[in-house]
């Protein structure tokens, strides 16, 4: 303060102009600079009337120089601290997220993950977020109860268990790798590769068959959930609750059965989907603890069923579990009733499905024979922005020139009636972190993005901008410590104990 009055009394002097006493004391306030600059710009002290001549302005020019790099420096100083910080701290943790979904078209020799593709994850993408481990999701839409429609899903399935151990073992061994087990992790995280492992959403394929668990725990398989979108054989879905409907009042008794053998493997049951009550008998079924790869707080967004409520949250954390907090915009800001009903609709009749599943169903319609005669998805200059502000538009390129026009245009009416609220971003993910770190405890959140099936908020809408959730959970205090632990040190703790569990089955059954 003092350093500062000198400094205006000598810029003063130098133009023949005397500083009042109260301006010097205006400089303690926040607004200080700006009405010193009022007044100086006054022949007369104290007067409000004048205008500014060029000795003024030189004047205010040297005091411009003297006082603004002392006013400014400290919070720069601030800031440049905080990304320090931040940065050291991402590339001291593991980033792991739980959920990312593929296409198998993006899988092949002439096309895949090594390229920066159009995808929200990929390899180029990882290396430029710091993003070390990606689950890759063998993901099947719900079908119809049949045989016919659980060999359908099985053979979906199947392509993507091929996929992703053609690109581990085939296209990019030396870039990325398979993990099995949380060791695996640590292991090839010291040889410098990126890590991916596989988690199954929708135990759809499994049909009626539970030793088809141990075959996709031999292919890799470390998670399932027993439900997506739509009620299965083995468990209610979310989607129920708002009809009131339930096919098989919780879990069936194949859905029982698939927890039992997932237990004895040592996979891990997931929980996002699922009904409410399917996912409380869950937790009580499971001998191990559970995860729920990419979930939001219900407390934070009521209309969600999606979300996690407090009940189930505090269940997930009785049994040792851990919830990975998703970045999924409409679970952390919910559009108005009315838009997500019109959506809903617009994705059943282009799509077949509701407006949950519509981005994956579009995205399902660019595989097979349309995939194999459209361009590799390179990324360029002009599509990003538009493929991640509207996911539509990416997949309306999937269908016939007439229907997707008709698509665009019918998006456009319902933006224009219904808007869109303000997109969700990094600081509305890291506030249900928050709510959930205060209910249930550190030990038992993580973070996950669900990029690739309607996943990404502003500031993390690709796994390059990973760095930013990190910022961000550095803003809000959580220390180094806390932050490994919540991008992968829980995960894998709790990884870790359903192995233990399966160990311990095991070794009983002998």
């Amino acid at each position: 303060m003092g350093r500062w009055c000198v400094l205006v009394s000598r810029a003063a002097r130098y133009n023949s102009l005397k500083v009042p006493n109260i301006l010097l004391r205006q400089m303690a306030r926040p607004r200080g600079l700006s009405l010193l600059c009022c007044r100086l710009s006054l022949r007369v002290p104290n007067s409000f009337s004048g205008g500014c001549t060029l000795k003024h302005l030189t004047a205010l020019s040297l005091v411009a120089v003297l006082l603004m790099p002392s006013l400014a420096l400290p919070a720069q100083t601030d800031d440049a601290a905080l990304m320090a910080k931040a940065k050291r701290i991402h590339s001291h943790v593991i980033p792991l997220d739980t959920h990312n979904d593929i296409e198998p078209a993006n899988f092949t020799p002439e096309c895949n993950y090594t390229m920066r593709l159009t995808t929200q994850v990929n390899i180029p993408k990882m290396v430029e977020g710091g993003m070390d481990v990606s689950f890759m999701i063998v993901y099947v839409g719900q079908g119809p109860l049949t045989p016919e429609g659980y060999d359908n899903a099985y053979k979906q399935a199947s392509a993507k268990f091929d996929a992703i151990h053609l690109l581990t073992e085939k296209i990019a061994p030396d870039k990325i790798g398979l993990a099995l087990t949380p060791a695996d992790v640590l292991s090839l995280h010291k040889q410098g590769k990126k890590i991916a492992v596989i988690g199954v959403e929708n135990g759809y394929p499994i049909g009626l068959d539970v030793k088809r668990v141990q075959e996709f725990y031999d292919r890799g398989a470390r998670y399932m959930s027993l439900a997506h979108n739509g009620n299965s054989q083995l468990s209610d879905s979310n989607t129920g609750e708002k009809d009131g409907y339930s096919y098989n009042n919780g879990l069936s008794d194949e859905g029982r059965q698939v927890i039992a053998e997932m237990n004895r493997l040592g996979m891990m049951v997931d929980l996002s989907h699922p009904a409410k009550g399917a996912n409380l008998e869950a937790i009580k079924l499971s001998k191990a603890p559970v995860i729920a790869s990419h979930s939001g707080v219900r407390a934070l967004a009521p209309s969600v069923s999606r979300d996690m409520d407090d009940e189930q949250l505090l269940a997930l954390k009785k049994s040792g579990g851990v919830i990975q907090v998703v970045g999924f915009a409409a679970y952390l800001k919910p559009e108005s009733p009315e838009r997500t009903e019109a959506l809903s609709k617009l994705a059943a009749e282009f799509f077949g499905t509701g407006a949950g599943a519509g981005r994956r169903a579009a995205a399902a319609n660019a595989g097979g024979e349309a995939a194999a005669s459209r361009p590799c998805p390179v990324e360029g200059p002009t599509t990003t922005a538009r493929v991640r502000r509207n996911p539509y538009a990416a997949f309306a390129a999937t269908l016939p020139e007439e229907k997707r026009d008709a698509l665009m245009k019918r998006l456009a009416e319902i933006d224009a009636q219904y808007p869109a609220v303000p997109r969700a971003n990094v600081k509305d993910l890291v506030n249900q972190i928050d709510y959930a770190v205060k209910l249930i405890g550190i030990d038992h959140v993580g973070i996950a993005s669900d990029f690739d099936g309607g996943g990404g908020i502003d500031g993390w809408d690709s796994t390059a901008e990973s760095f930013n959730v990190t910022l961000e959970l550095v803003r809000r205090g959580y220390t180094e410590k806390q932050i490994g632990q919540l991008w992968s040190g829980n995960l894998l703790r709790v990884w870790g104990d359903v192995q233990k569990e399966a160990k311990r089955e095991q070794k009983a059954a002998k």
